[in-house]
């Protein structure tokens, strides 16, 4: 670890150089490009004064404690040393966390699609329920939410919801979300006030540019058509609707959200690249160790990763054994904690699988 910090420390003094020179203040692209390293390597050097700070202020309290000859004096030595050494720990878990690979996707928006599962019209009730939620917890972190495409019942759910999220780091927080979600609870329609549980699927894709996923024209067939509502009715009168398949990959994407055949096809492409990165990605992690595989951020989809129980007020995260009694809280947004232990979880594995 300490050669890590020292290799980092070098190397920001210099970028602290380059950054001097005026050859790289003239060219944009690299000036950009040597100030986002900076910006990746100083927590790192930041938080290793830190630890450098904690650990020689431990060295000075312990020669209190074996040199003092006042009681009083060596009581509160004492503690301050216990307050200390939590203090190293913590912040030598936080430089194992900043020691590691980031992930590339971190900071991209995220495509979040939620589908209804098993129980009919109460998991399309839920996917509502869910979408609610997300949106509300995008809203309290100032991230934009644009709906991409939707399929929305008679009573005010969804078979499915398509919409992106756009904010600094949305996809670092999201990314945990993707799986099977049950709700155990008595529906609306439910004379005999039995509770069912229905299911819904949430997947959680990278926001991809073109950049990204290069799609050639001759690889998509666009088909138009009318879009439609709930039942059926027609929304539209003009084929404004619009199906892409890519065709090497058979992946198919409907848009009908918008008025303008245009901006329905715009967005279909942006869902279809986020799918193409993913299966790209899921294909590169079936490759990876089976340890990194079971860490929480790369789950498979079908795995019940969470239980929202109405009757007991309660959620529970299946991957951490993480029961929360704030359900009313939770479904209006205020998630953190759950992703906060997650992330934390996930960081965890992978310092076990670095040997850190």
């Amino acid at each position: 670890m300490r050669e890590a910090i020292e290799k980092a420390r070098q190397r920001l003094e210099e970028l602290d150089n380059l950054l001097a020179d005026q050859k790289v203040i003239s060219d944009r692209n690299l000036l950009l490009k040597y100030a986002k390293e900076r910006s990746g390597l100083e927590p790192l050097v930041t938080k290793s004064g830190e630890y450098e700070q904690v650990e020689t202020d431990i060295r000075g309290t312990e020669e209190i404690v074996e040199t003092s000859d006042e009681k009083e004096l060596i009581e509160l030595a004492e503690t301050e040393l216990e307050t200390l050494t939590e203090r190293k720990d913590t912040i030598e878990r936080e430089l194992k966390e900043l020691l590691l690979p980031k992930d590339p996707s971190d900071e991209k928006n995220t495509i979040v699609e939620i589908r209804a599962g098993t129980g009919g019209e109460e998991a399309a009730l839920f996917a509502a329920d869910l979408l609610r939620m997300y949106s509300r917890y995008a809203e309290g972190r100032r991230w934009k939410v644009d709906i991409l495409s939707s399929s929305p019942t008679g009573v005010g759910g969804y078979k499915e919801v398509i919409f992106a999220v756009e904010g600094q780091g949305a996809y670092s927080r999201m990314k945990y979300e993707s799986g099977v979600h049950r709700v155990q609870r008595v529906p609306v329609t439910e004379s005999s006030g039995r509770i069912h549980t229905s299911a819904v699927t949430v997947a959680i894709l990278a926001e991809a540019g073109e950049v990204d996923v290069a799609i050639k024209p001759e690889e998509l067939r666009v088909d138009v058509y009318r879009s439609s509502g709930p039942g059926g009715q027609s929304v539209n009168t003009t084929d404004s609707a619009v199906r892409v398949t890519h065709v090497p990959t058979g992946i198919v994407v409907q848009c009908q959200d918008e008025k303008s055949q245009h901006k329905n096809k715009a967005k279909a492409l942006k869902v279809l690249r986020s799918r193409l990165l993913d299966k790209m990605l899921q294909d590169q992690e079936k490759e990876r160790s089976t340890d990194r595989r079971q860490q929480v951020g790369t789950g498979d989809r079908s795995e019940k990763i969470r239980t929202y129980n109405f009757p007991q007020g309660r959620v529970t995260d299946h991957r951490i054994g993480l029961t929360l009694h704030k359900l009313e809280g939770i479904l209006a947004g205020d998630i953190d904690d759950i992703i906060d232990s997650l992330t934390a979880h996930d960081n965890e594995m992978k310092i076990k699988a670095a040997g850190l």
